[in-house]
């Protein structure tokens, strides 16, 4: 390796972000390399649900949700991994939680028996099917996709970190980059390299527990009641008021420990169950015991039965108060995140919208 090679686009970071704007970039016939201080993909990208949930977002989230979609749909024949089409149901066990999706006018309504004949929930008095959100396993398609764009000509530097950034120049571990532009794609970690982006956007750490549990035999992706309060096109109804105000006077834990009750089995069977969150500028490496029990708990009564858990996990990814980060600090350099928790659903979309404005 020479000290300094020059590309069109230097990406730094290989999540699900990082690989949209390579792979944006590759489709438009540019020489792309891509750092990360990892050996391979591992980071928020591998630890979700592997959801694409297209119709539960509005606004600008709404509209890279589309775009990605259509990407999804195209990389996954492509690469070769595992992507299915089964939509998403989301469950309603309450008046206020139905309420919610009669008003959020998103999918196709559905009485309790329908729901509970097409999934093995119990309890439930009606729901909403939504048809377009799609599926992948999030374990393998990261990497897959990483492997793809290598065999298209992007370049990958594992173990190499960033040591800085200016116009023209990336600075790291393994040598200078010389780049037309640069993408800074490190989801929570700006501001280990660019803090004052980090600070003048809000930028902190969300950590998650997630779980997988043996399956129960879900053909579709499963929301609940405190999913509407977490996802735009239901929170940002008159009825999830009523909502939240039921969630903190029955069940007041959801709410604190900020749940996001949902469901997804992969493509060997076993089920995604999650998810807590928790904020603040570090993460505490240690996981309270009660969170997963509180998972479980939730898991049992949805299904009515206890389930065996296979693995633990935390994740953690960039929060701040908008949806995303999209800074330029430098003339031919872009900080970019998805800074609510939808990157598997919204990164593609924002990536592509990116290097089209950078080139």
């Amino acid at each position: 390796m020479t000290a300094r090679e020059s590309y069109d686009l230097a990406v730094v970071g290989a999540g699900i972000v990082g690989l949209g704007h390579a792979a944006a970039a590759v489709e438009r016939g540019l020489r792309v390399v891509v750092v990360d201080r990892a050996a391979g993909v591992a980071g928020a990208t591998v630890r979700n649900f592997g959801h694409i949930g297209t119709s539960a977002h509005r606004g600008e989230a709404r509209e890279h949700a589309e775009r990605t979609r259509e990407l999804w749909l195209r990389h996954a024949p492509r690469a070769g991994f595992w992507l299915r089409a089964p939509g998403t149901l989301v469950v309603a066990r309450s008046d206020e939680e139905l309420a919610v999706l009669a008003e959020a006018g998103e999918g196709t309504a559905l009485s309790g028996n329908d729901v509970m004949r097409r999934v093995p929930v119990v309890g439930a008095l009606g729901g909403a099917y939504l048809p377009r959100d799609l599926q992948v396993d999030p374990r393998e398609a990261g990497p897959a996709l990483a492997r793809h764009l290598a065999r298209r000509g992007v370049e990958f530097r594992w173990r190499t970190g960033a040591l800085g950034v200016e116009p023209g120049a990336l600075h790291t571990t393994r040598g200078e980059i010389s780049a037309s532009a640069i993408v800074v794609a490190v989801n929570h970690d700006v501001d280990q390299l660019l803090p004052d982006v980090a600070d003048r956007h809000g930028i902190e750490r969300c950590a998650l527990d997630m779980m997988l549990a043996d399956g129960v035999g879900l053909g579709v992706p499963v929301l609940t009641g405190s999913s509407m309060l977490r996802y735009s096109a239901f929170a940002g109804t008159t009825a999830a008021g009523a909502l939240r105000r039921r969630i903190e006077a029955e069940e007041p834990e959801l709410l604190a420990r900020d749940v996001n009750q949902m469901y997804a089995e992969r493509p060997d069977g076993s089920l995604l169950v999650g998810d807590t969150h928790a904020r603040g500028l570090s993460v505490s490496p240690f996981q309270d015991e009660a969170a997963f029990e509180l998972l479980s708990r939730l898991a049992g009564r949805m299904f009515g039965r206890e389930l065996r858990i296979r693995q633990r996990w935390q994740g953690v990814y960039a929060s701040a108060p908008q949806d995303f980060l999209r800074a330029a600090p430098m003339d031919g350099v872009r900080v970019v995140s998805v800074t609510t928790g939808i990157g598997m659903t919204t990164g593609l979309g924002l990536a592509d919208a990116v290097v089209a404005e950078l080139f």
